[in-house]
């Protein structure tokens, strides 16, 4: 209220200022205006009166004088007209005009000794007057002068009208701004921050659970947005305590980011943890003159940003997006979370030409197609060879500046898209600890022996102290590969490879998702729920009782149309969820540059508007394709209000959709269909597990999953997620910074 009556004070003062200076100018002008206008209608009665009076001046002027000036005696305005001679002395004036008037004014001598008209304002017996005093020239002499005395009380009473009328406008005027003042303050500003704080003030009690809409604008737009991560960080900061006591009371081992964060401190000391990566975590891009930043899509960016939230360190990826030159620093340095910054990611650049060669060549053409079992034929070049050696040099180079001024550095790598990088490290760095974590599964030697360098990948890749994958089936494939293919010594038992004195371990680390969700609100009711899924149904403008999502980068290993296909003969098989049941697809396009992942685009889109083509209705789609790339937030509104999320990889090193619509499930209903052939379907075993090639399974877990009993919809989310909070990401990561931090440093790496 006090800052409300001080603003109002404050306009007030304002208007009253700005009011007085106006009125102030107006009623200067108004009296110079009217002034000026008498001067002018007295010069004129003057001039008209000097021919006559000239005649009349003595010696025979008396009687005929005073005849002449009695004529202005009763003019409105006009106190009436007098004749001076050459020394100022009265020669006959209007009777009774100086009752009224001063009979000797200076002025009038002055304006007869120099030839010049003169005017004069003043007060006479609380009388306002005007004199204006004309000379009379003849034979070259100074004559005498025609004084006439005006009756100026009138300007007085205008100018007096003037304020008047200003003062009612001001009054007026600063009515309405006190009360839109009051209005707008109360409404846009005093009333949405009293609601924060009682929202705030609920939250930090721990009387609120739900989420308050903030207000818009430019205003309050800052407050809101740091509201908004003040909220999260306090909930999720009262559910970790609330979790550390109780796995203190009971005596339990989860893994907490608090808990990898003391890990890791007690491992690493004041050692910085450095990750290698292709994509980065935060891509900056720009929207007309704005730059914003988004975060990838993919599950590595959904895993490791946690664990560097955890850990701190430097994360060194590639600088994609085109605003991330101009945000980063001399070193291509930025600190993330931008929101929040925890830790340092270095962007290195690459040329349009190294990309194509590193990533789209060799890397998505080559590698990704030759580990994952999808029919898809591995294509193979020498010039995207050469481009992935020299990429690789180039992120071994970053790496090593990185770490020149540490001993014992540990380095984390990720993925298929630096087999080379472990081996560059070590040979310049034998005391640096480096692991690689391959992403996506290791075929059989048969399969891996149709890359022309597979010898050179391998040695690449047992230059590393640790190599991981998801699962043991992936480590012995890795095993088989390397014993048929170079001259190493193989210790089946503790799973390591020794070649040139550089000993490697080959260890499964199945990687997860955070767990709580960064991304989870408080518990939800079916309030909350009911009212996103009212939201989500209104922007895709359907009706529909049942939502399932499918959560991709449109890739052929996701088994998108075997997905879409799955559903067409679901609504044959089961016509009575036409109209009720509507699938949406979430698809990120990906490698668009790859002629196959275009084409796989465009049958994704003739697949789904022939299934639409088919079944759709007025207000109803039996399938919605989103195709964009989606923030990690609004995934998460389709999960937390999705019956049923279907993950169907035809070929998968873990996939963490899976992992993110189970942690997001703090309702603890929903059913996930999970394919057989992802590593997650080894742990997640009550989710209902699918072969993607059998249609008519597909078909029989969908209709099991949307008539499956709330009960025990409740009871498999249950297991699910005590398996995700159990093998969570921290713990994954944890595992691993141990395993690397133990490791016995080879000498010598060859």
């Amino acid at each position: 209220m006090k800052i409300t009556i001080r603003l109002i004070l404050s306009l007030l003062f304002v208007a009253i200022l700005v009011a007085g200076i106006f009125s102030y100018i107006q009623v200067r002008d108004a009296r110079e205006s009217l002034i000026d206008d008498l001067n002018r209608r007295s010069l004129l009665v003057a001039e008209s009166l000097k021919e006559s009076i000239v005649n009349l001046l003595p010696p025979n002027y008396k009687t005929k004088l005073n005849q002449l000036l009695e004529k202005f005696g009763n003019k409105e305005r006009l106190f009436g007209v007098a004749v001076y001679d050459s020394q100022g002395v009265v020669l006959s004036a209007t009777p009774g005009l100086f009752t009224k008037v001063p009979e000797n004014v200076p002025q009038i001598f002055k304006s007869i000794q120099e030839n010049q008209t003169a005017d004069v304002i003043g007060t006479y017996q609380q009388k306002d007057i005007h004199i204006f005093s004309f000379p009379i020239r003849q034979n070259d002499k100074n004559t005498g002068a025609i004084v006439i005395y005006n009756d100026i009380s009138y300007i007085k009473t205008r100018l007096d009208g003037i304020w008047e009328n200003n003062f009612i406008r001001l009054l007026t005027l600063s009515l309405l701004i006190i009360l839109t003042t009051v209005l707008v303050v109360r409404w846009s500003i005093v009333g949405p921050i009293a609601k924060l704080a009682e929202w705030l003030k609920n939250l930090r009690m721990g009387k609120s659970s739900k989420q308050i809409e903030l207000p818009e604008g430019d205003i309050l737009g800052p407050l809101a947005s740091e509201i908004t991560h003040l909220a999260k960080s306090l909930a999720m900061a009262r559910a970790k305590a609330e979790e550390e006591a109780r796995l203190r009371i009971i005596g339990e081992t989860t893994w907490t980011a608090e808990r990898l964060k003391e890990h890791v401190r007690i491992e690493l000391g004041e050692k910085n943890l450095y990750l290698v990566s292709n994509r980065e975590p935060y891509m900056h891009i720009k929207k007309g003159r704005k730059i914003e930043y988004i975060i990838p899509a993919g599950g590595l960016v959904t895993a490791l940003d946690p664990v560097m939230r955890a850990c701190g360190g430097v994360w060194i990826a590639h600088g994609s997006g085109d605003a991330d030159f101009e945000t980063a620093d001399q070193n291509g340095k930025i600190k993330v979370p931008p929101d929040e910054p925890i830790y340092t990611l270095k962007r290195v650049w690459l040329s349009k030409e190294e990309e194509q060669g590193y990533y789209y060549g060799f890397s998505n053409e080559g590698i990704w197609p030759l580990c994952h079992i999808t029919h898809t034929r591995p294509d193979f070049h020498l010039e995207d060879w050469i481009y992935y050696q020299k990429v690789n040099e180039k992120f071994a180079e970053a790496v090593l500046e990185e770490i020149k001024s540490e001993t014992d550095p540990l380095i984390l790598i990720q993925d298929y898209h630096f087999a080379l990088v472990s081996f560059m490290v070590k040979s310049k760095r034998p005391d640096a600890r480096v692991a690689i974590f391959w992403h996506i599964p290791w075929p059989n030697p048969e399969a891996f022996g149709i890359c022309p360098w597979q010898k050179e990948i391998l040695v690449g890749l047992l230059g590393a102290d640790i190599i991981g994958f998801h699962i043991q089936y992936h480590c012995n494939n890795f095993l088989e590969t390397v014993d048929r293919v170079l001259e190493s010594k193989i210790n089946w038992e503790q799973f390591t490879i020794e070649r040139g004195g550089q000993i490697t371990q080959v260890k499964p680390f199945p990687i997860s998702v955070a767990f709580p969700s960064l991304l989870q609100n408080e518990m939800q009711d079916e309030v909350s729920k009911k009212k996103i899924k009212k939201e989500i149904l209104e922007e895709l403008g359907i009706e529909a009782e049942l939502i399932g999502v499918g959560v991709d980068r449109i890739d052929y290993t996701k088994g998108i149309v075997e997905r879409l296909k799955a559903i067409d003969r679901f609504f044959e098989k089961h016509p009575k969820f036409v109209g009720k049941f509507t699938f949406v697809e979430l698809g990120a396009p990906s490698r668009t540059h790859i002629k196959r992942y275009q084409d796989l685009i465009s049958e994704v889109e003739t697949v789904t508007d022939k299934i639409c083509w088919k079944y759709q209705a007025k207000n109803w789609k039996p399938i919605v394709f989103l195709k964009a790339h989606h923030s990690h937030e609004e995934i998460n509104r389709y999960y937390q209000v999705a019956d049923v999320c279907l993950v169907t990889s035809l070929h998968d090193g873990m996939n963490l959709v899976a992992k993110e619509f189970i942690a997001s499930r703090n309702d603890e209903d929903g059913v996930l269909i999970l394919s057989q052939f992802t590593g997650a379907s080894r742990e997640l075993q009550d989710a209902l597990i699918v072969n993607p090639y059998d249609i008519e399974e597909m078909v029989d877990a969908l209709e099991k999953a949307l008539e499956m009993q709330q009960e025990e919809r409740k009871e498999r989310m249950q297991r699910l997620r005590n398996m995700i909070k159990e093998r969570n990401i921290y713990r994954w990561a944890g595992n691993l910074v141990s395993a690397l931090n133990r490791v016995r440093i080879s000498k010598t790496v060859s």
